[in-house]
């Protein structure tokens, strides 16, 4: 029985520690948090990786995803536009303090001494970021279906 209240007792503390723990992280851990891992992965380098001149339109599907915008010209060539904008912003704030009281007492019918000392430290800080990124690609597909030539164009502020 004292062993399942310990037990209890310390889950109870050790969530305490925990979100104690995750309460303190900075910006740049809060904003880790805030995509997808796969919108985050669509990036100009995955571009200049994986699309090349003669891949088909399946392959470009599989390495970017669908894309946004699909044209035709007059020859029925097939044009993909993927355009991403991404803006990412982020706050964190962290408040923290320390704090106590005490008293002293006598015996009733002697000298009573009653005194309350107290202590106090408060301290707030914060963190905000923004970030904006624009990616466009633009792919050109021959008249067999394949990557006849591509171009993009990168922004980040």
């Amino acid at each position: 029985m004292i062993y399942d209240s310990l037990a209890l007792h310390l889950r109870k503390l050790s969530c305490l520690a925990f979100l104690l723990l995750c309460a303190c992280w900075p910006a740049s851990r809060h904003q880790e948090s805030l995509h997808s891992t796969a919108e985050r992965s669509f990036t100009l380098g995955v571009v200049q990786k994986q699309i090349y001149r003669g891949m088909s339109q399946s392959e470009v599907a599989e390495a970017l995803g669908s894309p946004n915008i699909v044209t035709r010209d007059q020859n029925g060539n097939e044009s993909w536009v993927y355009d991403k904008i991404a803006t990412e912003a982020s706050y964190s704030s962290d408040r923290g303090g320390v704090g106590g009281a005490g008293g002293v007492g006598g015996v009733p019918g002697t000298v009573l001494i009653l005194g309350i000392f107290t202590g106090n430290y408060d301290r707030a800080a914060g963190a905000a970021a923004s970030t904006q990124r624009t990616l466009t690609v633009v792919i050109k597909f021959d008249h067999n279906g394949r990557v006849g030539d591509f171009s993009y164009h990168s922004s980040k502020f």
